[in-house]
């Protein structure tokens, strides 16, 4: 239970960015003692982007890593767990370039942490201080928690912001039937113990990230050629 009583409304907030079209980032902003923050999506399928920053120094820290190709999103997404770092600017065998690239900026201590949903691998928040700070096991726990949310609304955005996605082709083409796509979400939602909602979002996301349709996946679970409680096991499988 977060000790911050600004959790709630953040969890709030986050929760409804989708449809409210609201910021992703300051959510963290409430609850957390850092000073920028920046919500990206990381490699395929999604690309390497910026899905937003709170000001100038978290958008750069974004792009210094996607041109470089290393830092501490890339490790916080690859090894799904949340990684620190008290001088990004400091000499660091883990990313020699993305450290040199940071001897200018103002960030000093930073904290990423993995988006990801099911085996899918979506991509990271990056936080920040100005000065030497940490986090206490409180607040990763709260970051941690904001970021599992943060993960569905970035995964609602990237499907809902493609023009013409394979799962909304088949959704609408003529003779679609919902009936294996109800019944594979209920299969998703036992395997993994997660809600409806979380359970139908997974199918898309899984169906989008590999190019199929809705319908190809959810015949697919519904025939147990495909098994989201392994997937869920193995986090080192991506999409």
């Amino acid at each position: 239970m977060s000790e911050n009583p600004a959790f709630g409304a953040a969890v709030e907030d986050l929760s409804q960015a989708f449809e409210r079209r609201t910021s992703l980032c300051r959510p963290f902003l409430r609850v957390l003692p850092v000073h920028g923050a920046a919500v990206s999506t990381l490699g395929a399928p999604f690309g390497s982007e910026t899905i937003c920053a709170s000001d100038d120094t978290a958008a750069r820290l974004d792009e210094l890593q996607f041109d470089l190709g290393e830092g501490p999103c890339w490790d916080a997404m690859t090894s799904r767990r949340p990684v620190f770092t008290a001088d990004a600017s400091a000499a660091d065998p883990r990313w020699p370039l993305f450290a040199q690239a940071m001897g200018e900026s103002e960030a000093l201590s930073l904290f990423a942490f993995p988006l990801a949903l099911g085996s899918l691998n979506i991509g990271a928040v990056d936080l920040y201080t100005l000065g030497a700070g940490t986090l206490t096991t409180v607040q990763v726990d709260d970051a941690i928690a904001l970021s599992s949310i943060c993960a569905r609304q970035v995964l609602r955005r990237s499907i809902a912001d493609q023009s013409s996605t394979p799962g909304e082709q088949d959704q609408h083409s003529d003779g679609f039937s919902r009936r294996e796509v109800h019944q594979a979400t209920g299969m998703v939602l036992a395997q993994l113990g997660v809600s409806a909602a979380d359970a139908l979002l997974i199918i898309n996301g899984y169906a989008f990230a590999r190019g199929r349709t809705v319908r190809e996946v959810a015949a697919d679970i519904v025939a147990r050629r495909i098994d989201f409680a392994e997937e869920w096991s193995d986090p080192s499988e991506t999409l």
